[in-house]
This record gives structure tokens, C-alpha cells and sequence, in this order.
């Protein structure tokens, strides 16, 4: 049995409300991390990303700024300057041209401990929506490189607007066909949104994902539209099992700009849980 949180009611309204879904859908819980334990989250669920990895973002991502403490997982994005181990002299590749990172944070993954094909994708947290700032909650498939093995960004924000998105393969390397849903925070008609922890979700299975924040759904993606050119080896990449990923990214090619953003920054996580049929 997952233990549930201990936060008093709260914590039996949850487990009451999440058992009763369960019964009433056919849903069962498959997997959880609720990130009871205190100190480094546990490795058993996931490893990490190192280094300068993607989309010409600032920081360096190193395990030690995700930690577990009072029931969260903490993602703290660092205002630091840290020696960028990939560095080559004369280099004009965005990743290995600077010799220092002037921001740390971290990015957790599932891939090569747990991958699933189908179900009901939850978390719930606090994201921080300051300028440069750019957290996520997302997947990709275990086979195949991107965008042709698939990505659904189940949840993503950066400049005021929530995303949902899911990318695959158009025939050019790197150039992916996409199914992108933007809702600007304005739109929520809750000047203190971000003050509060919100509930995203995937439900996916062979038709079709869905993406939810709070039970509103931000995007419905056709998965007989997401075929991969013909003769692809991945027919489909939404047919295929996926992992998962949180990270809080700074700046790049989207977050915005840091620079005037007090740090640190805090994407805080209460708990991610997978359910299936």
C-alpha cells in the first residue's frame, strides 16, 4: 500500500477521493513516490540529468539541488557559479563553450528504473512562475530519438502561460510535429494561483491523451494524428511505453530572461502517482 500524506484532513480527503476514483473508473494505482522520506529522493524511483542538456538553458543540472523534506520533493533552481565539466576551448556549441554555469538546479528521471504504456499520470505541486523560470512534468518514450520516440508535456510553464503539449517525429531530425496548447495564468481568474499546490494529469490510453491542470482540460491530443513518417521503425511514439520527467529549467531557448529573479527558486512536489486499468 502507498502511504498517503500526513497532512490531517486534508490527507483523508485525499485518500478518500483518490480510493474512490480508483473504484469508480477501473483505475488501479501502479506506482507512487510521495516523498515521505527526508533527504535524497529515493533512487529506486529515479536518476538524474547531468550537465548542460537541452534547449541552450542556463543551469547545470547536479543531483544535490533535489531534496525530500516535510512530505516534498524540492527542486531548487541556484543563483551559483559552477565549473561546466564539458568545457572545450574554442568551442561554439552552446553546451561546452562557457566555462562556468552561472545557475544549478536539477532534473529527475524514471528512465531505465520504471516506463509505462497507458494510464492516469498525476502530480500535485507548487510551481514558480517568477521571470526565467521554467518547470515541468513531462514524458518521453524509451525508444527511438527525439521527437520521433514521442513527448507529452503534461504539465510546462514559462512567460505566463501554462503549456500542453505533445511533440513527434515530422522526417527531419530535430523537427518535430507538434499538438501544443498554451493557457496564459490570466486566465484563471485567481490572482494568487501561484501561492497555491494544483493537480495536473494525463489520461492516455490508445485513442488519445488527455492534459489537465485542476480538472481542466488544457489539451485533447488525436493519437490517430500522431503517426510518425511511414516506414518509421516507431509507428507511433504515443504507442510505445514512456518515462517520466520533472526539472526546473532557467532561462533558454523559452524561459525568459533570470537575470532580475530573486533565487533560490522552489518547484515543490507532493507527490507523483501513476495509475492503469
Amino acid at each position: 500500500m502507498i502511504k498517503m500524506k500526513k497532512n490531517g484532513c486534508f490527507a483523508c480527503i485525499l485518500f478518500f477521493t483518490g480510493s474512490l476514483f480508483a473504484a469508480t473508473s477501473d483505475y488501479k494505482l501502479v506506482w507512487a513516490d510521495e516523498f515521505s522520506r527526508n533527504g535524497a529522493p529515493d533512487p529506486e524511483n529515479w536518476t538524474f540529468e547531468h550537465g548542460h542538456v537541452r534547449n541552450h538553458e542556463a543551469q547545470w543540472y547536479q543531483p544535490e539541488n533535489a531534496f525530500c523534506t516535510n512530505g516534498l520533493l524540492v527542486i531548487e533552481g541556484r543563483r551559483e557559479r559552477v565549473p561546466n565539466t564539458n568545457f572545450l576551448p574554442n568551442s561554439k556549441h552552446w553546451a561546452t563553450k562557457w566555462k562556468f554555469a552561472k545557475y544549478t538546479s536539477s532534473c529527475l528521471i524514471t528512465k531505465g528504473l520504471h516506463s509505462w504504456k497507458y494510464g492516469r499520470f498525476e502530480m500535485r505541486a507548487k510551481i514558480d512562475v517568477r521571470a526565467g523560470l521554467w518547470p515541468a512534468f513531462w514524458t518521453l518514450g524509451v525508444e527511438g530519438e527525439w521527437p520521433d520516440n514521442g513527448e507529452v508535456d503534461i504539465m510546462e510553464y514559462y512567460r505566463g502561460s501554462l503549456l500542453a503539449n505533445a511533440f513527434w517525429g515530422s522526417g527531419k531530425r530535430f523537427q518535430p510535429r507538434k499538438n501544443a496548447a498554451k493557457k496564459p495564468l490570466t486566465e484563471l481568474d485567481d490572482p494568487d494561483w501561484a501561492d497555491h499546490f494544483h493537480i495536473w494529469r494525463m489520461d492516455w490510453n490508445k485513442d488519445s491523451i488527455k492534459l489537465y491542470v485542476d480538472d481542466l482540460l488544457l489539451n485533447e491530443i488525436d493519437l490517430e494524428l500522431t503517426y510518425n513518417p511511414p516506414g518509421h521503425p516507431i509507428e507511433n511514439p504515443f504507442r510505445q511505453p514512456h518515462y517520466l520527467l520533472v526539472n526546473l529549467a532557467i532561462g533558454g531557448s523559452a524561459g525568459g530572461d533570470p537575470a532580475e529573479t530573486d533565487f533560490p527558486a522552489r518547484y515543490e512536489i507532493d507527490y507523483v502517482r501513476v495509475y492503469q486499468k
